[in-house]
Protein backbone atom coordinates (compact mmCIF):
# COMPACT_ATOMS: atom_id res chain seq x y z
CA UNK A 1 0.00 0.00 0.00
CA UNK A 2 2.16 2.79 -1.43
CA UNK A 3 -0.12 6.14 -0.10
CA UNK A 4 -3.30 6.57 1.50
CA UNK A 5 -6.25 7.06 -0.44
CA UNK A 6 -9.53 8.88 0.91
CA UNK A 7 -13.04 8.27 -0.51
CA UNK A 8 -16.70 9.87 -0.02
CA UNK A 9 -19.13 7.32 -0.11
CA UNK A 10 -22.83 7.71 -1.35
CA UNK A 11 -25.86 5.24 -0.48
CA UNK A 12 -29.31 5.62 -1.61
CA UNK A 13 -31.01 2.00 -2.55
CA UNK A 14 -33.70 1.69 -0.68
CA UNK A 15 -35.00 3.94 2.79
CA UNK A 16 -31.82 5.10 3.73
CA UNK A 17 -29.79 8.34 2.85
CA UNK A 18 -26.13 8.02 3.69
CA UNK A 19 -23.09 9.37 3.31
CA UNK A 20 -19.40 8.68 4.68
CA UNK A 21 -15.60 9.09 4.27
CA UNK A 22 -13.16 6.56 4.88
CA UNK A 23 -9.44 6.94 5.05
CA UNK A 24 -7.59 3.76 4.00
CA UNK A 25 -3.38 3.93 4.18
CA UNK A 26 -0.15 2.36 5.41
CA UNK A 27 -1.52 3.08 9.29
CA UNK A 28 -5.16 1.30 8.39
CA UNK A 29 -8.25 2.17 7.88
CA UNK A 30 -10.78 4.78 9.54
CA UNK A 31 -14.00 5.65 8.70
CA UNK A 32 -14.01 9.70 9.32
CA UNK A 33 -17.09 9.91 9.14
CA UNK A 34 -20.46 7.80 8.55
CA UNK A 35 -24.17 10.10 8.53
CA UNK A 36 -27.43 7.73 8.05
CA UNK A 37 -30.26 9.35 7.52
CA UNK A 38 -33.23 6.85 7.42
CA UNK A 39 -37.20 7.72 6.04
CA UNK A 40 -39.00 5.74 9.13
CA UNK A 41 -41.34 7.97 9.87
CA UNK A 42 -41.79 9.34 5.96
CA UNK A 43 -43.60 5.23 5.14
CA UNK A 44 -44.61 4.31 8.74
CA UNK A 45 -48.16 5.50 7.69
CA UNK A 46 -48.03 3.12 5.05
CA UNK A 47 -47.06 -0.27 6.46
CA UNK A 48 -43.55 -0.24 3.92
CA UNK A 49 -41.49 2.05 1.59
CA UNK A 50 -42.94 3.69 -0.92
CA UNK A 51 -40.65 4.20 -3.81
CA UNK A 52 -42.03 7.64 -5.01
CA UNK A 53 -41.32 8.99 -1.25
CA UNK A 54 -38.17 7.07 -0.82
CA UNK A 55 -36.84 8.94 -4.14
CA UNK A 56 -38.08 12.34 -3.33
CA UNK A 57 -36.62 12.60 0.20
CA UNK A 58 -33.38 11.37 -1.23
CA UNK A 59 -33.19 14.50 -3.68
CA UNK A 60 -33.77 16.76 -0.27
CA UNK A 61 -31.18 14.87 2.08
CA UNK A 62 -28.08 13.85 0.27
CA UNK A 63 -26.60 17.11 -0.11
CA UNK A 64 -26.78 17.77 3.68
CA UNK A 65 -25.87 14.12 4.63
CA UNK A 66 -22.47 14.72 2.42
CA UNK A 67 -22.12 17.97 3.98
CA UNK A 68 -22.52 16.40 7.58
CA UNK A 69 -20.29 13.81 6.48
CA UNK A 70 -17.41 16.11 5.66
CA UNK A 71 -17.91 18.53 8.68
CA UNK A 72 -17.73 15.53 10.78
CA UNK A 73 -14.20 14.33 8.99
CA UNK A 74 -12.71 18.02 9.04
CA UNK A 75 -12.41 17.73 5.21
CA UNK A 76 -13.43 19.50 2.50
CA UNK A 77 -14.65 18.00 -1.00
CA UNK A 78 -10.95 18.71 -2.80
CA UNK A 79 -9.55 16.79 -0.05
CA UNK A 80 -10.75 13.35 -1.43
CA UNK A 81 -9.25 11.12 -4.13
CA UNK A 82 -12.37 9.64 -5.42
CA UNK A 83 -16.20 9.26 -4.87
CA UNK A 84 -18.17 5.77 -4.79
CA UNK A 85 -21.49 5.68 -5.30
CA UNK A 86 -24.21 2.79 -4.75
CA UNK A 87 -25.22 2.23 -8.96
CA UNK A 88 -27.69 -0.91 -8.00
CA UNK A 89 -29.50 -2.71 -7.30
CA UNK A 90 -31.95 -1.06 -5.39
CA UNK A 91 -35.43 1.48 -5.62
CA UNK A 92 -34.51 3.03 -9.11
CA UNK A 93 -35.66 6.30 -8.27
CA UNK A 94 -33.52 6.67 -4.97
CA UNK A 95 -30.39 4.93 -7.01
CA UNK A 96 -30.53 7.44 -9.62
CA UNK A 97 -31.04 10.33 -6.71
CA UNK A 98 -27.50 9.00 -5.30
CA UNK A 99 -26.12 8.79 -8.85
CA UNK A 100 -27.07 12.24 -10.00
CA UNK A 101 -25.49 13.34 -6.45
CA UNK A 102 -22.33 12.21 -7.52
CA UNK A 103 -21.88 12.50 -10.31
CA UNK A 104 -22.37 16.49 -10.03
CA UNK A 105 -20.18 16.60 -6.96
CA UNK A 106 -17.07 14.65 -9.58
CA UNK A 107 -17.79 17.05 -12.44
CA UNK A 108 -17.52 20.02 -10.21
CA UNK A 109 -14.32 18.75 -7.95
CA UNK A 110 -12.78 16.77 -10.90
CA UNK A 111 -12.38 13.72 -8.89
CA UNK A 112 -12.91 10.52 -10.06
CA UNK A 113 -16.54 8.97 -9.84
CA UNK A 114 -17.11 4.96 -9.46
CA UNK A 115 -20.39 3.16 -9.65
CA UNK A 116 -20.47 0.44 -7.11
CA UNK A 117 -23.11 -2.52 -6.85
CA UNK A 118 -24.74 -2.49 -3.28
CA UNK A 119 -24.36 -5.99 -2.99
CA UNK A 120 -20.76 -6.24 -3.22
CA UNK A 121 -20.68 -3.18 -0.24
CA UNK A 122 -21.84 -5.48 2.02
CA UNK A 123 -19.95 -8.66 0.32
CA UNK A 124 -16.65 -6.48 0.63
CA UNK A 125 -17.41 -5.10 4.05
CA UNK A 126 -15.87 -8.10 6.16
CA UNK A 127 -12.39 -6.77 4.50
CA UNK A 128 -13.20 -3.60 5.77
CA UNK A 129 -13.86 -4.85 9.54
CA UNK A 130 -11.94 -8.02 9.63
CA UNK A 131 -9.60 -7.93 6.99
CA UNK A 132 -10.65 -11.14 5.67
CA UNK A 133 -8.57 -12.94 3.05
CA UNK A 134 -10.20 -14.36 0.19
CA UNK A 135 -12.12 -16.44 -0.39
CA UNK A 136 -14.75 -16.39 2.05
CA UNK A 137 -18.46 -16.93 2.09
CA UNK A 138 -20.58 -14.43 2.54
CA UNK A 139 -24.42 -14.87 3.45
CA UNK A 140 -26.25 -11.59 2.55
CA UNK A 141 -29.38 -11.47 4.18
CA UNK A 142 -31.27 -8.03 4.33
CA UNK A 143 -34.97 -6.71 3.92
CA UNK A 144 -34.74 -6.70 -0.31
CA UNK A 145 -31.80 -9.87 -0.80
CA UNK A 146 -30.51 -13.20 0.53
CA UNK A 147 -28.07 -15.10 -0.85
CA UNK A 148 -24.68 -17.24 -0.59
CA UNK A 149 -21.44 -15.53 -1.87
CA UNK A 150 -18.22 -17.29 -2.34
CA UNK A 151 -16.08 -14.15 -2.41
CA UNK A 152 -12.73 -15.11 -4.62
CA UNK A 153 -11.62 -11.15 -5.87
CA UNK A 154 -12.77 -7.47 -5.16
CA UNK A 155 -14.73 -8.20 -8.32
CA UNK A 156 -15.13 -11.99 -8.21
CA UNK A 157 -18.19 -13.20 -7.14
CA UNK A 158 -20.02 -16.48 -7.33
CA UNK A 159 -23.70 -17.25 -6.00
CA UNK A 160 -24.22 -20.62 -4.68
CA UNK A 161 -27.96 -19.94 -3.95
CA UNK A 162 -30.47 -17.08 -2.93
CA UNK A 163 -33.99 -16.68 -2.04
CA UNK A 164 -36.70 -17.90 -4.97
CA UNK A 165 -39.14 -15.40 -3.70
CA UNK A 166 -39.46 -13.00 -0.53
CA UNK A 167 -35.85 -12.57 1.59
CA UNK A 168 -36.02 -12.66 5.22
CA UNK A 169 -36.47 -9.20 5.85
CA UNK A 170 -39.20 -9.01 3.71
CA UNK A 171 -40.77 -11.77 5.69
CA UNK A 172 -40.40 -10.20 8.53
CA UNK A 173 -42.02 -7.24 7.81
CA UNK A 174 -45.02 -8.84 6.55
CA UNK A 175 -45.76 -11.28 9.47
CA UNK A 176 -45.02 -8.13 11.41
CA UNK A 177 -47.96 -6.13 9.65
CA UNK A 178 -50.03 -9.48 9.91
CA UNK A 179 -49.70 -9.04 13.73
CA UNK A 180 -50.38 -5.82 14.14
CA UNK A 181 -46.56 -4.81 14.85
CA UNK A 182 -44.64 -1.32 14.08
CA UNK A 183 -42.64 -1.50 11.18
CA UNK A 184 -39.73 -2.03 10.14
CA UNK A 185 -40.69 -5.12 11.08
CA UNK A 186 -37.46 -7.22 11.77
CA UNK A 187 -36.56 -5.83 15.41
CA UNK A 188 -40.30 -6.03 16.57
CA UNK A 189 -40.90 -9.82 16.04
CA UNK A 190 -37.54 -10.80 17.62
CA UNK A 191 -38.52 -8.86 20.56
CA UNK A 192 -42.37 -10.32 20.70
CA UNK A 193 -39.99 -13.76 19.92
CA UNK A 194 -37.94 -13.36 22.94
CA UNK A 195 -40.74 -14.55 25.09
CA UNK A 196 -43.01 -16.65 23.10
CA UNK A 197 -42.79 -20.44 22.88
CA UNK A 198 -40.85 -21.54 19.44
CA UNK A 199 -42.03 -25.18 19.67
CA UNK A 200 -46.20 -24.18 19.88
CA UNK A 201 -47.01 -23.54 16.32
CA UNK A 202 -45.52 -26.20 13.37
CA UNK A 203 -44.69 -23.85 10.89
CA UNK A 204 -42.77 -25.41 7.56
CA UNK A 205 -39.36 -25.24 6.84
CA UNK A 206 -39.71 -24.25 3.12
CA UNK A 207 -37.17 -26.13 0.49
CA UNK A 208 -34.90 -27.99 3.24
CA UNK A 209 -36.07 -31.36 1.62
CA UNK A 210 -34.69 -29.95 -1.98
CA UNK A 211 -31.03 -30.09 -2.63
CA UNK A 212 -28.91 -27.23 -2.77
CA UNK A 213 -28.87 -23.89 -0.98
CA UNK A 214 -31.63 -21.68 -2.31
CA UNK A 215 -34.82 -20.72 0.11
CA UNK A 216 -38.08 -19.82 0.12
CA UNK A 217 -39.75 -17.57 2.58
CA UNK A 218 -42.87 -16.59 0.99
CA UNK A 219 -44.98 -20.46 2.05
CA UNK A 220 -44.05 -19.55 6.04
CA UNK A 221 -45.26 -16.20 5.86
CA UNK A 222 -48.49 -17.72 4.13
CA UNK A 223 -48.34 -20.59 7.23
CA UNK A 224 -47.65 -17.98 9.53
CA UNK A 225 -51.11 -15.69 8.32
CA UNK A 226 -53.31 -19.22 8.03
CA UNK A 227 -51.91 -19.86 11.90
CA UNK A 228 -53.20 -16.46 12.85
CA UNK A 229 -56.48 -16.35 10.77
CA UNK A 230 -57.38 -19.77 12.99
CA UNK A 231 -56.23 -18.08 16.26
CA UNK A 232 -58.48 -15.39 15.05
CA UNK A 233 -61.63 -17.29 14.60
CA UNK A 234 -61.36 -19.74 17.39
CA UNK A 235 -61.24 -16.90 20.26
CA UNK A 236 -62.76 -14.04 18.57
CA UNK A 237 -59.10 -12.09 18.30
CA UNK A 238 -55.37 -12.69 18.41
CA UNK A 239 -53.81 -13.00 22.64
CA UNK A 240 -50.88 -11.38 23.64
CA UNK A 241 -49.47 -14.95 24.31
CA UNK A 242 -50.38 -16.30 20.95
CA UNK A 243 -48.94 -13.30 19.06
CA UNK A 244 -45.73 -14.13 20.71
CA UNK A 245 -45.56 -17.10 20.24
CA UNK A 246 -46.55 -17.00 16.31
CA UNK A 247 -43.50 -14.73 16.18
CA UNK A 248 -41.10 -17.28 18.20
CA UNK A 249 -42.04 -19.78 16.02
CA UNK A 250 -41.90 -18.15 12.76
CA UNK A 251 -37.98 -16.60 13.59
CA UNK A 252 -37.20 -20.26 15.13
CA UNK A 253 -38.55 -21.36 11.28
CA UNK A 254 -36.07 -18.96 9.51
CA UNK A 255 -33.30 -19.42 11.72
CA UNK A 256 -33.59 -23.34 10.94
CA UNK A 257 -33.01 -22.32 7.07
CA UNK A 258 -30.60 -20.33 7.19
CA UNK A 259 -28.84 -22.60 9.26
CA UNK A 260 -29.06 -25.86 7.33
CA UNK A 261 -28.59 -24.01 4.04
CA UNK A 262 -25.87 -22.14 5.29
CA UNK A 263 -24.45 -25.64 6.39
CA UNK A 264 -24.86 -26.64 2.68
CA UNK A 265 -23.15 -23.98 1.39
CA UNK A 266 -19.88 -24.07 3.69
CA UNK A 267 -19.98 -27.47 2.38
CA UNK A 268 -19.06 -26.28 -1.13
CA UNK A 269 -17.23 -23.69 -0.24
CA UNK A 270 -14.71 -26.05 1.61
CA UNK A 271 -14.09 -27.49 -1.29
CA UNK A 272 -11.89 -24.49 -2.17
CA UNK A 273 -9.72 -25.45 -0.19
CA UNK A 274 -9.20 -21.96 1.53
CA UNK A 275 -6.24 -21.32 3.97
CA UNK A 276 -8.24 -19.71 6.52
CA UNK A 277 -11.62 -19.97 5.78
CA UNK A 278 -14.35 -17.64 7.38
CA UNK A 279 -17.81 -17.65 6.74
CA UNK A 280 -19.16 -13.82 6.87
CA UNK A 281 -23.14 -12.15 7.55
CA UNK A 282 -23.63 -9.12 6.62
CA UNK A 283 -27.60 -7.19 6.30
CA UNK A 284 -30.52 -6.24 8.35
CA UNK A 285 -31.39 -9.47 9.14
CA UNK A 286 -27.82 -10.52 10.55
CA UNK A 287 -28.75 -8.12 13.42
CA UNK A 288 -31.12 -10.79 14.76
CA UNK A 289 -29.64 -11.87 18.03
CA UNK A 290 -31.04 -15.43 17.60
CA UNK A 291 -30.34 -15.78 14.11
CA UNK A 292 -26.95 -14.47 14.38
CA UNK A 293 -26.16 -16.63 17.59
CA UNK A 294 -27.42 -19.92 15.62
CA UNK A 295 -25.15 -19.19 12.74
CA UNK A 296 -22.15 -18.54 14.84
CA UNK A 297 -23.27 -21.94 16.43
CA UNK A 298 -22.67 -23.75 13.45
CA UNK A 299 -19.23 -22.22 12.40
CA UNK A 300 -17.66 -23.60 15.70
CA UNK A 301 -18.84 -26.67 14.77
CA UNK A 302 -17.87 -26.60 11.35
CA UNK A 303 -14.34 -25.15 12.46
CA UNK A 304 -14.75 -22.00 10.35
CA UNK A 305 -14.07 -18.60 11.67
CA UNK A 306 -17.54 -16.35 12.05
CA UNK A 307 -17.50 -13.03 10.80
CA UNK A 308 -20.05 -10.41 11.35
CA UNK A 309 -19.35 -6.57 10.88
CA UNK A 310 -20.72 -4.37 13.60
CA UNK A 311 -24.41 -3.67 13.06
CA UNK A 312 -24.30 0.06 11.58
CA UNK A 313 -22.28 -1.42 8.97
CA UNK A 314 -24.73 -4.56 8.71
CA UNK A 315 -27.24 -2.42 7.39
CA UNK A 316 -27.66 0.20 4.92
CA UNK A 317 -24.57 2.89 5.12
CA UNK A 318 -22.07 4.62 2.69
CA UNK A 319 -19.04 3.31 4.10
CA UNK A 320 -19.02 0.05 2.54
CA UNK A 321 -19.84 1.92 -0.57
CA UNK A 322 -16.79 4.21 -0.20
CA UNK A 323 -14.83 1.03 0.83
CA UNK A 324 -15.65 -0.81 -2.08
CA UNK A 325 -14.57 2.22 -4.14
CA UNK A 326 -11.40 2.33 -2.30
CA UNK A 327 -10.98 -1.44 -3.19
CA UNK A 328 -11.40 -0.88 -7.02
CA UNK A 329 -9.16 1.62 -7.08
CA UNK A 330 -6.72 -0.54 -5.55
CA UNK A 331 -6.27 -3.16 -7.99
CA UNK A 332 -6.79 -0.76 -11.04
CA UNK A 333 -10.36 -1.15 -12.31
CA UNK A 334 -11.37 2.09 -13.54
CA UNK A 335 -13.60 4.51 -12.64
CA UNK A 336 -16.63 5.53 -14.94
CA UNK A 337 -17.56 8.75 -15.01
CA UNK A 338 -20.60 8.10 -17.14
CA UNK A 339 -22.15 5.45 -14.44
CA UNK A 340 -26.02 4.59 -14.86
CA UNK A 341 -28.42 3.85 -11.97
CA UNK A 342 -29.53 0.15 -12.59
CA UNK A 343 -32.78 -1.50 -10.83
CA UNK A 344 -31.22 -4.53 -11.05
CA UNK A 345 -27.67 -5.56 -11.18
CA UNK A 346 -26.87 -9.06 -10.36
CA UNK A 347 -23.04 -10.00 -8.88
CA UNK A 348 -23.00 -13.22 -10.51
CA UNK A 349 -23.13 -12.35 -14.16
CA UNK A 350 -22.97 -16.00 -15.11
CA UNK A 351 -25.55 -17.55 -12.17
CA UNK A 352 -29.23 -17.41 -13.45
CA UNK A 353 -31.39 -14.33 -12.40
CA UNK A 354 -33.46 -15.35 -9.04
CA UNK A 355 -36.85 -15.35 -9.31
CA UNK A 356 -39.46 -12.41 -8.26
CA UNK A 357 -38.83 -9.44 -7.22
CA UNK A 358 -38.66 -7.84 -3.44
CA UNK A 359 -41.02 -5.16 -2.33
CA UNK A 360 -37.78 -3.25 -0.49
CA UNK A 361 -35.10 -3.55 -3.99
CA UNK A 362 -35.22 -6.42 -7.11
CA UNK A 363 -33.54 -9.32 -6.80
CA UNK A 364 -29.85 -9.96 -7.90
Amino acid sequence: MDRSLTFLGIESSCDDSAAAVLRDGPAGTRILASVVRGQGRLHAAFGGVVPEIAARAHAETLDLCVEAALAESGLELTDLDGIAVTAGPGLIGGVLAGVMTAKGLAAATGRPLWGINHLAGHALTPRLTHDCAFPYLMLLVSGGHCQFLLVEGVDDFRRLGGTIDDAPGEAFDKVAKLLGLAQPGGPEVEREAADGDPRRFPLPRPLLDREGCDMSFSGLKTAVLRTRDGLVAGAGGLREGDRRDLCAAFQNAVADVLVEKSRRALAIYRTHAPESPSFAVAGGVAANGTIRARLQALCEREGVAFVAPPLALCTDNAAMIAWAGIERARIGLPPDPAIVARPRWPLDQSAAPMIGAGRKGAKA
